[in-house]
């Protein structure tokens, strides 16, 4: 199913830019306004210029963020601030960090995908995603035609067949790349030139789905951009590289893939009446947080309170100005009385289909141009994050979830259904700076 092929990946280059800490970053949809300027600081030729280009009152078609990211690229590759693999490889990286009270490990491969329109069942989705941020990616795609970061997806491998035969390969190897990231993740990279495991890596994922986990804005501006080249390229063909994309493939079965919930903070939204009306349908009960209570000690609450054991939906319920919070316990039936005529039963007991179907679009009366604007939802992993928010006032009101569960991900995806945006977050993000792909390159290499 999923083809998968080696690349002649573009690497920043050791000698000119010294220690990778500092010109990498996490993909651009995780970046704050704040750390965009703290990347921006920390390297001039830190990957933030490439990918979340500074915007200014004076930008028009010819001169923004997207052609200054041009400019940036032409001139690294010109000084080999960036440089081409002289070998297609295949791409294994190590990403040690915390979580747990503990010291974690993922494995991850580096390659290109072929793309395939969804309804082929070879890329599966999970997630909507927003008009406006795929309309902007695609011109940022048009401008600099690279992948400057790679699309993270999950394949079954319960055996761990891939990460083994890579980690073979590379036995009695040095990393080719080690730092530590900004966030103190510890990340190797190890290249496989070796075209027996290639051919190895390969077959055994053509018999594979692949499940995008995060990067679906940048799938589907992929597609986009194959279209986009297609129409003015004479002689298209299927081995253009426009046809692929970057991807960061992981196995469902490792045992550092971890799911964080992505909590929603409302903003510019009516709150008047919600917690009568939802009674309705949830038990709910208050909370009581002392004034001043620092923030730390509201997520280890929240924490507590969302992990207790029970088969219902919990929803925490945070509004600004109100001492108190509430939980939010779903009553059974309720959801399949209501909604079974517009979903399957893995829909229905989704914590995010219950919030986004239930208390956004049926209570809070939130139409989908409102759920497609981040400008009325925002969302973070970080609990910390929602009470400063909303202390602050930048929200009125956030609704805390608990996670989604990878199997729940696979099984909606094979479904050919979509979650409600921004239904996972998987941690840590795949880190971007570290390998780089051509999307014109005439020095391409296929399989």
């Amino acid at each position: 199913m999923a083809k998968i092929i080696p690349f002649r990946g573009i690497v920043y280059n050791p000698k000119k830019v010294g220690n990778l800490s500092t010109v990498a970053t996490p993909p651009y949809d995780v970046i704050t306004p704040q750390e965009q300027i703290a990347f921006y600081a920390s390297n001039p030729y830190n990957i933030i210029r490439l990918t979340l280009g500074l915007t200014f009152e004076t930008d028009v078609p010819g001169n923004n963020r997207h052609t200054r990211s041009a400019i940036f690229l032409k001139e690294w590759l010109k000084e080999e601030i960036l440089i081409q693999d002289p070998l297609p490889a295949f791409y294994l990286t190590s990403m040690d960090f915390p979580a747990n009270g503990r010291s974690i490990r993922r494995w991850g491969l580096i390659a290109l995908v072929a793309l395939e329109t969804f309804e082929k069942g070879v890329v599966l989705p999970h997630e909507k995603t927003f008009s406006r941020v795929k309309a902007e990616r695609l011109e940022l795609m048009k401008s600099c035609h690279i992948n400057e970061s790679q699309i993270f997806s999950l394949y079954s491998d319960p055996e761990h067949v891939v990460v083994e035969i890579l980690k073979n390969a590379c036995n009695s190897l040095q990393p080719d790349m080690k730092f530590t990231d900004s966030f103190g993740h510890f990340h190797q990279l190890w290249r496989v030139t070796d075209q027996v495991v290639h051919e190895r890596i390969a077959d055994f994922m053509e018999e594979k789905a692949l499940f995008i986990a995060d990067g679906h804005h940048r799938y589907e501006t992929a597609l986009n951009y194959m279209n986009w080249m297609a129409d003015r390229t004479p002689g298209f063909s299927k081995e253009h590289p426009a046809n692929f994309t970057m991807m960061y493939l992981c196995s469902m079965e490792d045992p550092g893939l971890i799911v964080l919930p992505a909590h929603r903070m409302l903003k510019s939204v009516s709150n008047e009446g919600f917690l009568n009306e939802a009674g309705k349908y949830f038990d709910i009960t208050s909370i009581p947080f002392e004034p001043g209570k620092p923030a730390e000690e509201v997520a280890e609450k929240w924490s507590q309170i969302m992990n207790a054991e029970t088969p219902r939906t919990r929803i925490g319920i945070m509004i600004s100005n109100d001492p108190k919070a509430y939980l939010l316990v779903l009553k059974p039936g309720v959801m399949k009385q209501k909604f079974s005529h517009e979903m399957s039963e893995a829909m229905l007991e989704l914590d995010v289909t219950v919030l986004t179907r239930l208390i956004l679009t049926e209570i809070l009366g939130l139409d989908h141009q409102q759920l497609d604007n981040e400008a009325v939802i925002s969302y973070s992993s970080n609990i910390i994050t929602v009470t400063e928010s909303l202390r602050a006032e930048e929200s009125q009101i956030a609704f805390i979830l608990n996670a989604t569960r990878i199997d729940q991900v696979k099984r909606i995806a094979e479904s050919g259904e979509i979650m409600p945006r921004k239904s996972t977050y998987f941690y840590p993000k795949v880190i971007t700076g570290q390998v780089l792909n051509s999307l014109t390159s005439s020095v391409f290499q296929g399989r």
